[in-house]
């Protein structure tokens, strides 16, 4: 990381204080004030949640609520759920707008008599929500019979060159009694136009006016709505902000407010102006007498330039590296959650499930009832965001049966968080060194061989199923998760790394993985080429203690000859003796258990070329016992034994 000393960046420092406290006022503060929409004879205002053609994006909705100029017809057009309408009024002060549909704009000029509305008017309630001057219309066709006196109904005199049939309109919000089984299309009118149709003899001449007159929409209890009314009164503009926690914030003179501008908050608006300025006076000092002290302490001690950097420097930069990881990577991330949002899933961090190395895995439960597993990542061990970046590189692009998915993430400041699905099981660890009864596994050599199976197929989709290749390097029982099924799904992707997939090694300045797991030409190079062919050694050693029901290299053991299980076991098949011993099959089960002890022992060999890849694996354990040769003997005593060559 290339640094400045304290000394050199001073100057620098004092410039950026004076350019920030005291240069004009940023134009982006002027960009998104209200600004005139012309067209046609419409004339708007147009200002946040709406924006349009020559303002920027952010001034309004993203991605939504932008008013375009139709050239044809010239009407103000806007799209809601993909429908077009015409805006014709906007009221910010009440927060409603006037829109009509489209379909029946200007139709009083070129539809006939009798033509029908074809399909029903409804807006996003998510967006916008109707008002008490808003009244449904509902049109009834194809009525089974005439049904005459009831006054909540109007016959509606329409017949056309095929059929007779009866047509009624109403404004009750239920259709109930004898017109259950017409078809009902409903469409929402202004109150204030209902009387034209009562009062008309014949209502099927001025149903289009009404239909024109469009209906009224407020934003004013939606998600578009967060007090941009003080906002506004307070002389700032309101514009869409992703870093603020309700996506808006209130602009005033380049700053950035959550609710208002702050000389405007209540009276006593020049003395709260005269605090301001004593504040920043104030603050602007104590920086630069902070800087001197420090600019002195390295004078007098010369203390060397790299290693005398303003303290926050670091966290500075590794928040930067994963901003801009997230940047890059776009649309292709996973969703982004508040901080404040996790505590609330996980009940401000109440039910914890586990601690790793990098951090602690909470559960938790989404708004839509989903529970999910969330990993708050340990910030003293977290690499420069390192682990956090493999997380969502590695695991945000997959989607596999036997791969844990990955459904959002955290990142502010900081604080870092990873969203996972929840799997209720837990790991395969507590299942195989642990959960035992009379001395045999809880889980049947059946229901262990197919977890091995899944495993192993999950790793197949990661050397060789994604556009770019996926390394685990930290396979283990620990970092398998089991459903309600007991379906294994590889988790934990803090050590993997990404590489295109006729890349045949890997280049590494360090080694990886967990001791007992990681292959050895990890930590000793001259043994071999690091590749995918590394997760295929920690798959073999995590097989092997599967079958065994205890670590590979036990000390408690009784038996010296049996502190390193690989070898042992190598011993017992190589006498073809049973495997019943092991308390891991039945003698009907046998066959499985030897397969899975062979295709153990082919993973972890010594030479890398000699393992075979996850693809073959399956194969193998797939196929016949018979089809399986006797791999050579490992001959490595341990898999943490030195080497000189570690590079």
């Amino acid at each position: 990381m290339n640094t400045f000393p304290i000394h050199q960046s001073l100057p620098y420092s004092f410039l950026l204080i004076v350019l920030l406290f005291f240069m004009p006022a940023s134009s982006s503060a002027q960009d998104c004030s209200p600004s005139l929409f012309e067209c046609g004879n419409v004339k708007l205002r147009i200002s946040y949640p709406f924006w349009t053609k020559g303002r920027p994006e952010y001034c309004g909705y993203p991605n939504e609520l932008e008013i375009k100029c139709n050239k044809t017809d010239n009407s103000s057009e806007i799209v809601i759920q993909s429908r077009k309408y015409h805006v014709m009024k906007i009221n910010y002060e009440n927060q409603t707008a006037t829109i009509v549909d489209k379909d029946y704009y200007f139709a009083n000029k070129d539809m006939t008599p009798c033509r029908r509305p074809s399909s029903n008017t409804s807006i996003d309630i998510n967006l916008f929500n109707y008002t008490k001057g808003d009244l449904n219309l509902s049109f009834l066709y194809n009525c089974p019979f005439l049904v005459q006196d009831n006054p909540d109904f109007r016959f509606f005199n329409c017949s056309s060159n095929h059929y007779r049939d009866y047509a009624y309109f109403t404004f009750l919000q239920h259709i109930t009694g004898p017109f259950i089984n017409c078809h009902v299309i409903q469409i929402p009118i202004l109150e204030l136009n209902r009387d034209l149709l009562l009062e008309k003899e014949k209502a099927e001449e001025y149903w289009i006016d009404v239909l024109a007159g469009g209906f009224e929409v407020t934003w004013s209890s939606s998600d578009l709505d967060y007090r941009c009314r003080d906002c506004v009164k307070s002389n700032g503009h309101c514009r869409f902000d992703e870093t603020s926690p309700q996506k808006r914030a209130c602009y005033c003179n380049g700053a950035s407010y959550p609710d208002m501008c702050p000389l405007a908050q209540g009276p006593g608006g020049d003395k709260s102006r005269r605090k301001i300025l004593i504040g920043v006076t104030i603050g602007v000092g104590v920086l630069i007498l902070t800087c001197s002290f420090f600019y002195i302490i390295s004078l007098v001690t010369k203390l060397p330039s790299d290693n005398f950097v303003f303290f926050w420097k670091k966290k500075t930069y590794d928040t930067l590296k994963v901003e801009e990881f997230l940047e890059n990577y776009g649309s292709l991330v996973p969703k982004r959650y508040r901080y404040s949002e996790l505590k609330g899933v996980t009940k401000s961090f109440k039910e914890k499930l586990g601690q790793g190395g990098y951090g602690s895995v909470f559960k938790g439960k989404l708004n839509d009832g989903r529970p999910v597993a969330v990993k708050v990542l340990n910030n003293s061990k977290g690499g420069n965001g390192e682990e956090f970046i493999n997380e969502v590189a590695s695991i945000g692009r997959t989607y596999h049966v036997n791969v844990v998915t990955l459904l959002g993430f955290c990142s502010e400041g900081s604080k870092r968080a990873l969203v996972y699905e929840f799997m209720s099981k837990g790991s395969l660890e507590k299942f195989i060194f642990s959960n035992k009864v009379g001395g045999r596994h809880i889980l049947d050599c059946q229901r262990l061989f197919q977890i091995a199976v899944g495993i192993a197929r999950g790793l197949e989709y990661l050397h060789r199923g994604c556009s770019t290749r996926i390394v685990h390097f930290d396979i283990k029982p620990h970092n398998i998760l089991l459903d309600d099924d007991f379906c294994p799904k590889i988790s934990d992707f803090g050590l993997a790394k990404l590489c295109p997939q006729q890349q045949s090694t890997l280049s590494m300045l360090d080694a990886r993985g967990t001791i007992g797991y990681t292959a050895p030409e990890v930590f000793c190079r001259n043994i071999g080429g690091v590749s995918h062919k590394s997760d295929v050694y920690s798959y073999g050693m995590m097989v092997l203690e599967m079958i065994g029901g205890r670590k590979n290299i036990d000390a408690k053991v009784e038996k010296t000859s049996e502190i390193y299980f690989p070898h042992w076991v190598y011993k017992h098949i190589e006498l073809k003796e049973s495997l019943g011993f092991l308390g891991f099959c039945t003698e009907a089960e046998e066959d499985i258990g030897r397969k899975m002890v062979l295709v153990g022992l082919w993973c972890i060999q010594t030479d890398p070329t000699n393992r075979p890849s996850m693809t073959k694996v399956v194969e193998m354990l797939e196929g016949s016992l018979g089809s399986l040769e006797m791999p050579p003997k490992p001959y490595l005593s341990s898999p943490s034994r030195s080497c000189s060559s570690t590079t």
